[in-house]
């Protein structure tokens, strides 16, 4: 908030609480966190898993955030459990949607 010091961990333990909770944003905001080691260690595999529950219900931006730290990994030889193809339905999904959202507001 506004006149508060930014605390990444504290930050980082509410979006926990949050995700465990089945929240998708939480979900998202705690995967950001271990993508970025943002008040946590960065851990990209347990990025990958808060992306995808988020991804899983519908949340754009973890499935685009998904899909790009999936086709990452790959490029960098790092590998992440993911099926094959598992990049491009999650990026595909999230195109999808934004198509969607932007006809409804034509």
């Amino acid at each position: 908030g506004r006149g508060v010091p930014q605390d990444d961990a504290e930050a980082a333990r509410y979006y926990r609480i949050g995700a465990e909770q089945g929240d998708a944003k939480a979900q998202h905001q705690f995967a950001v966190c271990r993508e970025l080691g943002k008040g946590v260690p960065q851990d990209i595999g347990e990025a990958a898993r808060y992306y995808r529950l988020a991804a899983e219900q519908g949340d754009v931006a973890s499935q685009l955030n998904l899909g790009l730290l999936l086709l990452r990994a790959a490029a960098a030889g790092r590998a992440l459990p993911a099926a094959p193809g598992e990049a491009a339905r999650f990026l595909a999904q999230a195109a999808q949607q934004t198509e969607d959202e932007e006809s409804r507001l034509e």
